[in-house]
């Protein structure tokens, strides 16, 4: 995911999108510690993607908030 994608995407969308990510990134690390196998890159991709849409998010709070 892009940084730009996340630009035309309102408050609610990124809050949903982030619980989603979070969620993903939960189950990828209960499936690493029962055993099963898990790419690293995809649990690494998922966290930046949280940071992404998180930094987004405090951005459009930053903005409302002036």
């Amino acid at each position: 995911m892009k940084f730009a994608d996340l630009l035309q995407k309102g408050a609610d969308e990124l809050y949903k999108m982030c619980t989603d990510l979070k969620r993903a990134h939960m189950n990828m690390r209960i499936s690493v510690k029962t055993g099963q196998e898990v790419k690293t890159s995809a649990m690494r991709a998922c966290r930046r993607d949280v940071a992404r849409v998180m930094t987004r998010l405090a951005q459009l709070k930053k903005k409302e908030a002036k």
